[in-house]
């Protein structure tokens, strides 16, 4: 499977199988992104929660590739009502797809529409294919819960927000990733807004201080996980 970071929280998982799993694309209007969105194809798109920076330009992909949404109820019911095709899901279920296992978790943020529609509640994500399970923790704050994501579930790649401001800071993002103990971290949700800057390489210094393998990705970078 393979990993490719877009800046902010948008991400790309790849499976050997080819597919292509998108979550919060957030891209014409990044200033960070190395891509637009009419240069990403998706099969699946996975949404976090309902704020304009990462819903994003998910409605467009989806348009172009026909894409499935997978969120929670209310922000899928959303995208249905926008004319998207999306499998409604919530905090605490999974779903076994084509591709994989999706277990949507909880996550301390949250949740308008760019129209100011309510978006349910915000969440983070731990998707498992591919013999690997990848937790992007959506925007949010540190909770102690966070230690029984990663012994509920075995985390081999953790993404997780240092940007402050809206998300957790340095500080709290390098006690997540002690709580839930992943193989590897990789930061994000920085640098895409004054607001929040943060420098991911004192987050990398002091992760792996507590031993936590980490990977600063590039924006545009794809990794084989």
């Amino acid at each position: 499977m393979k990993l490719r970071y877009f800046s902010h929280s948008a991400f790309q998982l790849i499976t050997n199988a080819g597919k292509r799993i998108l979550i919060d694309p957030f891209l014409d209007e990044n200033p960070t992104s190395p891509v637009n969105s009419k240069d990403v194809n998706a099969d699946y798109i996975v949404i976090t929660h309902a704020h304009g920076d990462h819903l994003g330009d998910s409605f467009k992909i989806a348009e172009r590739c026909k894409s499935i949404f997978i969120c929670v109820n209310e922000l899928a019911e959303y995208c249905k009502s926008k004319g998207y095709n999306a499998h409604n899901m919530h905090i605490g279920g999974s779903h076994n797809f084509d591709f994989g296992k999706v277990k949507f978790t909880i996550a301390h943020h949250g949740s308008m529409t760019p129209d100011n529609k309510y978006g349910g509640p915000a969440s983070g994500v731990v998707i498992s294919a591919d013999g690997k399970s990848v937790y992007h923790t959506g925007d949010t704050g540190l909770f102690y819960d966070m230690k029984l994501i990663g012994e509920v579930t075995p985390i081999d790649y953790m993404l997780v927000p240092i940007g402050d401001n809206y998300t957790m800071g340095i500080t709290d993002a390098v006690k997540a990733v002690e709580l839930v103990s992943p193989k590897n971290a990789i930061p994000m949700h920085y640098n895409t807004f004054p607001v929040i800057a943060a420098d991911p390489n004192q987050f990398k210094k002091l992760a792996e201080g507590k031993g936590i393998k980490t990977r600063v990705m590039d924006y545009g970078e794809e990794i084989d996980l």
